[in-house]
């Protein structure tokens, strides 16, 4: 079961690289900025370690507008799964 918690954006791994949509990202940031981030991103937790895989563009659009932390649905998870999500 998921738990929504603020994460250090710091503190969240990304293995994966992604291209990310620059007109989405600068959407994103200017919705941000007027009401927040309305959707919280998806994180596993796995050893301790929080690793995202979905949400690159919000991540991004946070990270741009100097957030330190972000909303997440975190999911603990065991290293199987981190396994499964990097092959």
């Amino acid at each position: 079961m998921a738990r929504v918690q603020e994460i250090p954006i710091r503190q969240i791994r990304r293995p994966l690289f992604r291209q990310n949509d620059q007109a989405k990202v600068a959407a994103l940031m200017e919705s941000i900025q007027e009401i927040g981030l309305q959707e919280p991103i998806d994180i596993l937790e796995v050893e301790g370690q929080y690793y995202g895989f979905s949400g690159c563009h919000r991540f991004e659009a946070c990270t741009l507008l100097g957030y330190e932390t972000i909303r997440c649905n975190v999911r603990r998870a065991p290293r199987s799964v981190l396994q499964m999500h990097l092959a």
